[in-house]
């Protein structure tokens, strides 16, 4: 029996405009409400986490997990520019507790895709005031919170807009070819639908009046980013750690980055190594005085001689259109640990299924790897898998089912999938293996 230590963290984590509801202040709202949305429904109430996180985290608590990741939300700490909602800090610091009296884990992520409108109306993530704005953020939360935070998360995929860039790369150039418009949404690791041009036109005319701005001027967190927003983005990370460390030295800090397992068939070595300098190399100077990386990883891709080789009709795919190949996370986590030799936290790992038996194969498989790693010597402090509930997946909606819960919408009832109780099996006696 395989099993990891008493101090092993292991949970589940959510993003707030995922889970939460009514997030009525951030951009995703406005993007989701307007006509010719390229959001297959708007999130409205979510799964009503805001309401029922004493319920969602009993419930992780009683299946024996000890660790929840999950965001605080900057459109309702924040909801207009500079004036700060102490009843939604005051949400938080109950949310805190309660993880707490159920001894379990908190790690806060402070920006989960999701931003205040009024962020993006200043210029948003390609603008040189979002760092001291989401410093001040920053500074409030960490005020206010801080002593109840033992690990903080400042952006979550911070190397997205990057996958997205490249994503739009392909798209653009296979429309020059006369080829099709569709991305597989397995291409990236976030609900994400680029299909279909003349909506999409109608669309963006469509925020421009929602945002009251030229549309070509929208840079949400999830728009393509230019290098001169990648540095925006890392310099945000590198000023919140400072406040951070100002505030309360003793808080753990990273980041969390999007990353794929890239194997290379012969003669695409290449391409493997232009991904990973991409995906992670990039970043790595800014990493320097974090304390541990958040890892976030669901497949893998292969490259062949003429690039990126798609899955064929044989491979075994997830309700993502991922390729199901949980062996992914520990090839990552051994990747990330030749060049990085502090703490990692898997801080996403999980599938889409209606099949829960195929969710328990793929916990039991992507834990035996981080098993492995740590024997290996690697410091695998903690795992989280994604996503603790059914939720809303971003431009995808609510057909998606990551969860170990799910939830009847209606009513808001929560109902427990077997995974869950398997996961928290293999915290309490370990994997079968």
């Amino acid at each position: 029996m395989n099993k990891f230590n008493d101090d092993f963290m292991m949970g589940a984590a959510t993003a707030a405009h995922q889970v939460e509801g009514n997030n009525v202040n951030s951009d995703f709202w406005a993007m989701e409400q307007v006509p010719y949305s390229m959001y297959k429904e708007p999130s409205l109430e979510a799964v009503d986490h805001y309401n029922k996180f004493k319920e969602d985290i009993q419930l992780l608590a009683d299946a024996g997990l000890n660790t929840y990741r999950f965001s605080i939300e900057w459109a309702r700490i924040e909801p207009t520019k500079g004036n700060f909602d102490k009843t939604e800090i005051d949400h938080y610091r109950e949310v805190l507790e309660y993880c707490y009296q159920k001894n379990v884990t908190p790690i806060v992520t402070l920006h989960h895709f999701s931003s205040p409108k009024w962020l993006i109306i200043e210029g948003g993530w390609e603008s040189e005031s979002t760092a001291e704005y989401f410093e001040n953020y920053t500074r409030y939360v960490v005020s206010e919170l801080g002593n109840l935070i033992p690990y903080i998360c400042t952006i979550n995929e911070a190397n997205m807009g990057k996958q997205i860039a490249k994503i739009m790369k392909r798209m653009t150039e296979s429309n020059g070819n006369n080829q099709s418009q569709k991305v597989e949404s397995g291409d990236v690791q976030v609900g994400l639908n680029v299909d279909m041009k003349e909506k999409m036109e109608n669309y963006y005319r469509a925020l421009g009046e929602a945002f009251g701005m030229d549309p070509r001027n929208i840079q949400t967190f999830h728009n393509p980013r230019t290098d001169n927003g990648e540095r925006i983005i890392m310099e945000c990370h590198e000023r919140a750690r400072s406040v951070i460390k100002e505030l309360k030295p003793e808080i753990k800090v990273g980041i969390t980055l999007s990353l794929y397992d890239h194997q290379a068939l012969p003669g695409g070595e290449k391409f493997v190594e232009i991904e990973q300098q991409e995906d992670f190399f990039d970043y790595l100077p800014y990493l320097k005085e974090d304390d541990f990386l958040g890892v976030q990883n669901y497949s893998r891709k292969i490259h062949g001689p003429d690039g990126y080789v798609k899955a064929d009709e044989h491979t075994r795919l997830t309700k993502m259109n991922y390729e199901y190949y949980p062996e992914a996370l520990g090839n990552v986590i051994r990747f990330v640990s030749q060049h990085w030799d502090k703490p990692i936290i898997v801080t996403e790992s999980g599938l889409s299924t209606d099949h829960d038996e195929e969710r328990i194969e793929f916990i039991e498989r992507a834990l035996t790897g981080v098993h492995e790693c740590i024997e290996e010597g690697i410091s695998v402090i903690g795992y989280t898998y994604w996503s603790l509930l059914d939720n809303f997946e971003w431009q995808l909606g609510y057909e998606q089912t990551f969860g170990l819960i799910a939830v009847d919408r209606s009513t808001q009832t929560r109902h427990p999938k077997e995974s869950l109780f398997h996961l928290g099996n293999i915290k309490k006696s370990g994997l079968k293996g």
